[in-house]
Order: C-alpha cells, then structure tokens, then sequence
C-alpha cells in the first residue's frame, strides 16, 4: 500500500522539481555566454547607457551596463510562472490575435505568402506560428532566450542576419529596446529595400515595469526610421499595445 501512494508522490515531486530547474539552466546556460554576447554588442556600436533629448521618447533611468539592463529583461523572460503561460492559457489567444493581424497586412498587400519574415523579440514565437498559419512559411523569430523550432538566440540590439535579409519584420517590443537608434538601424539593415517593418506600440499608457523606453508620439519613429517611409498608423487592441506603425524601407 505504500509503495501506491510514493510513486505519484515522488512523480508529482520530480514534475515540479523540472519545472523550476528548466529556467534555472536556461539562465546558467545564457550567462555563460554573455561576455561574448555583450562583447560583440559594444563591437558593433552598443554605447554606453543611453540618455535621449526628444521629448517624444524617454529612456528610462537605472541601467549601470548593459549587463545590468539583459539581466532585468531575462528576469522576465525566464519567469517559470510567465513561461508556463505563456505555452499553455495565452498560447492559442496570442496565436489568433497575431493572425487577425497578419491576414488583414496581407490584405493591404505589405505582406504576402512569398514573404522571408523575422519577429523580433518573439519569446515563445506565438506571432512566428500565426505567420506560419496564414501561410508566410519562411519565418522565424529572436529572443535572448530561444524557443526552438521557432525562435532563435539573439539581441535585437545586433541582429544575427546578413544585410537585406526579409522582406517583412515584426515587433511588439520596441519599448524594450535600451537603444532605439540601434534597434530601428538593425531594421533597416537586415531589411531588403521595399521591405516591410511593423511595430506594435503603446502610446497612450506606460508600459510594464521591464520597459526600457517610454514613447509618446510616433514622431520619434519616423525620425528613427531615416532610410523609410511612413505606410499608415492605426489604432490596434494588441496585448496591452494600442497603436500600428508601418514603414517602407525606400534606399
């Protein structure tokens, strides 16, 4: 009779041990890389912690290095608790917001099936599957933690892609960004010209409290986006995010 009631228990016991070791080693395993992730940042252009003069964008105080300001975001991003939600309850919503999203780009013709996409800042890829499920198969997505098969390893601060590489990109984090400058450069770089970039942005309400930047006009934007035109703005209900920037990339 014993031994009926130890086996679960002691199974029960091994799932929640794996559920907290699992971003434990997720941290452990980015840390070691790091110094060679940061290295190459500061190589290609990553300045000091940054301040801004345009009253339309504010960079938000506290950031020592540039270690200091990964750290806080992977405190988000390995979040056992987020984590479990976002693969589990948000998993299917965020799937079928994204492809409303993406379906009705497609309609307005700055998105097609043809399209080499890139999400950046994708955690767990939800936006990379609903670009999948309205048939832009060629797509992936970037994080600081990957999410294989659909997001891979990277800093949107120094893109892992050659130059001109999509036709399209996406982003809901661009309050995220430490350096906007760096962030909107690495757009356009990894852009080919005539290609898309969509930003989902909140300009009515402060973001969440891992939020790098404040923005509050689109202003800053099109002064950030020199090598593209403005398509259109629009209100969007997107997961905390009430407005839809798109741009062109035109030289």
């Amino acid at each position: 009779m014993k031994e009926k009631y130890i086996k679960p228990f002691v199974s029960k016991c091994f799932s929640v041990s794996l559920l907290l070791t699992i971003p434990f080693l997720l941290y452990l395993s980015y840390k070691t890389s790091l110094g060679s992730t940061t290295s190459s940042a500061t190589k290609t252009g990553v300045e000091p912690p940054p301040s801004s003069t345009d009253p339309g964008l504010k960079i938000r105080p506290g950031y020592t290095t540039y270690d200091s300001y990964i750290e806080h975001q992977l405190n988000k991003t390995l979040n056992p608790k987020l984590r479990k939600i976002w693969t589990t309850r948000d998993w299917t919503r965020k799937i079928q917001v994204f492809s409303g999203f993406f379906n009705d780009l497609k309609q307005k013709n700055l998105l097609s099936d043809s399209s080499k996409a890139l999400c950046i800042g994708a955690r767990m890829g939800q936006e990379v599957e609903a670009l999948k499920r309205v048939g832009v198969s060629d797509s992936i997505g970037i994080d600081l933690v990957p999410s294989p098969p659909l997001v891979t390893k990277g800093d949107f601060h120094h893109q892992p892609f050659d130059d001109e590489t999509f036709d399209f990109e996406f982003s809901n984090v661009f309050d995220h960004a430490l350096y906007p400058h760096k962030f909107v450069d690495e757009i356009q770089r990894t852009l080919k010209l005539g290609g898309i970039c969509v930003l989902h942005v909140a300009l009515s309400r402060r973001s969440d409290k891992y939020s790098a930047n404040d923005l509050f006009s689109v202003e800053p934007l099109k002064k950030l986006f020199k090598r593209s035109e403005l398509v259109h703005v629009r209100t969007v209900d997107g997961f905390g995010l009430d407005t839809e920037v798109v741009f062109r990339k035109n030289k």
